[in-house]
């Protein structure tokens, strides 16, 4: 297939870099389609709604995707030990996910080029391996959750663990080889609809709803002094799990795939606020359904696993919502199985430069494809392989990790969408800049009190606030710093804008598109940012130590 897009004897400025020309073509999703040559204005309510239909997938696949096996058990994990007195995490969430998504967004249909691909070009092989090495790292330990989940669903459905693994693989793995990106989609659309069970579970509990809408906009800390690591373990596990670095890489490579481009931007941005509202209230209903079934009783505080969540919740609701909730985990488990796969898959494609798509046939992309059966294949072996209490463990810890990562595949997002050759008139503007530094350094915070919580368990309150005050004043000082730099520039290192001190020029968008990867100039690293980012992998691989030594107190603890 030749396209203008791709064909070298077309000038640069009239292609792309869009490296597989699979992801050129109609746009084929679960629920319509719009060919490549439709380019008819979206006028009338019908038409636009239409436009939608056919744009959703990528926002709420990558959103419930994210209420996985993992986020069962660490939102669960909030609702049993401390009732609905975290909810505010996900309120303050909800701008983050969004920012986030959004950033990867207009990445994926401005360029056409994963999230890993761009990395390694615009940051060299040395910075880039990090944020790919991570990426591998914590994709294979969230694989083996999924099918962590899939065991204790069928253990409390008594269905035969191993059955239930293989049935699982078999079903993930069959669903992406048919060849066809719209097959896949609605499959994996299904499944979010599935996800949809909480909410006859939610009525049969009959959580407090006024203290749920109290504890969901008034933030509280839980317990004492002594609490502090095992909360802020918790904390961070929400964040890991709500905004868990793989969505990066996933989403821009899916808005790739299904052949989104600049002109259905707003379209995609709804399908991801829908994603959104979804994530949250399914979040929000575990948390109180869990919290309801388990206060007064001697199970308050003494979380296990997702399979004791569905017996208590049967203790409380009866059989049926036991029955119910472990169905939504089992579903949850295998959308987040199809997710994390699909994004550890693509990112093997940019970077080694094999095909990628779900549009291909086996035979079109044999490396694609082996890639995603063998992480599936190996996930399966390696859950059946381990016990029920190393699961437990491996759950929490992958949460937690992917918390003490996210700043730094934040870090590499923002300066992606301040990259003027990479985005042109898409690039970011100074609020957006502000924001997402602010975000950083509140996870840095996060991860900061957790270590110093490991280090003095009896730390003390006024020590925290300390940490946080440093935290705060580093962070509105960073904000400033890119705020500044947005709007003015340096002459070491200059955030890409399209004046010195005037607004981004936006004119002609919707036509704009990266031109291919070889013929843009490589960005210059200053050395301050080098050493800032040299700092923050330093620090972070200093906190992931801290959550190892405190996986094994807790081990060593049981």
């Amino acid at each position: 297939m030749t396209n203008v897009m791709l064909d070298p004897k077309v000038p640069a400025a009239h292609r792309s870099a869009v490296l597989d020309d699979a992801h050129v073509g109609d746009i084929k999703g679960a629920l319509g389609t719009i060919r490549l040559d439709d380019d008819a204005p979206r006028q009338g309510l019908s038409v636009r709604l239409k436009t939608l239909l056919a744009i959703i997938g990528p926002g709420l696949i990558v959103m419930v995707g994210d209420n996985d096996a993992g986020a069962f058990s660490t939102y669960g994990q909030a609702g049993q030990n401390y009732g609905t007195q975290l909810l505010w995490t996900l309120l303050m969430l909800i701008p983050v996910l969004y920012v986030n998504q959004e950033m990867v967004l207009r990445l994926g249909a401005v360029t056409g080029v994963g999230h890993a691909r761009l990395i390694l070009e615009r940051f060299g092989r040395f910075w880039g391996a990090f944020s790919v090495i991570d990426l591998f790292l914590l994709n294979a330990l969230t694989l083996v959750t999924e099918f962590i989940g899939v065991t204790l669903a069928a253990g409390y459905l008594g269905l035969p663990k191993a059955a239930a693994v293989v049935l699982a693989a078999a079903i993930i793995i069959a669903s992406a080889f048919t060849g066809s990106f719209q097959r896949f989609e609605r499959v994996a659309i299904t499944l979010c609809i599935g996800s949809l069970l909480l909410v006859p579970i939610y009525f049969m509990v009959h959580p407090k709803s006024s203290q749920m809408a109290h504890d969901f906009v008034v933030p509280h800390m839980p317990g004492g002094s002594g609490q502090l690591a095992a909360v802020m373990m918790v904390i961070i596990s929400i964040v890991g799990t709500t905004v868990a670095p793989w969505q990066l890489f996933f989403q821009q490579s899916y808005v790739i795939d299904k052949r989104i481009t600049p002109r259905f931007m707003r379209y995609e941005k709804v399908d991801l606020w829908i994603g959104i509202v979804v994530v949250i209230v399914g979040a929000a209903a575990m948390i109180g359904i869990t919290a309801a079934a388990f206060a007064g009783t001697d199970g308050f505080g003494q979380f296990s696993d997702a399979a004791a969540l569905a017996k208590g919740i049967e203790d409380k609701a009866g059989r049926l919502a036991g029955v119910l909730f472990a169905v939504a985990l089992l579903d949850a488990s295998i959308i987040g199985a199809f997710a994390v796969s699909l994004s550890t898959a693509y990112a093997i494609g940019d970077v080694f430069g094999i095909k990628h798509s779900l549009h291909r046939g086996v035979k079109g992309a044999k490396g694609f494809y082996a890639v995603y059966a063998g992480l599936v294949v190996a996930a399966a072996a390696i859950t059946l392989l381990s016990t029920s209490y190393t699961q437990g463990l491996m759950t929490q810890f992958v949460q937690v990790l992917a918390g003490v990562l996210l700043p730094s595949a934040t870090v590499f997002l923002l300066l992606l969408c301040n990259d003027r050759a990479v985005l042109g008139p898409w690039v970011n503007g100074p609020r957006t800049n502000a924001f997402t530094a602010t975000v950083v350094g509140v996870l840095v915070m996060l991860s900061l009190i957790l270590t110093a919580a490991v280090v003095w368990p009896d730390i003390s309150s006024d020590a925290i606030l300390t940490i946080m005050a440093g935290c705060g004043v580093t962070g509105v000082i960073v904000a400033g710093y890119f705020f500044v730099a947005g709007r003015k520039g340096t002459k070491e290192d200059p955030l890409p804008a399209s004046g010195r001190g005037r607004p981004h020029d936006r004119t002609g968008r919707e036509n704009w598109r990266m031109p291919p990867l070889e013929t843009l100039a490589k960005p210059a690293m200053s050395t301050a940012r080098k050493l800032g980012m040299g700092a923050l992998r330093a620090y972070l691989l200093i906190a992931m130590v801290m959550v190892i030594i405190k996986v094994v107190q807790t081990a060593l603890n049981h």
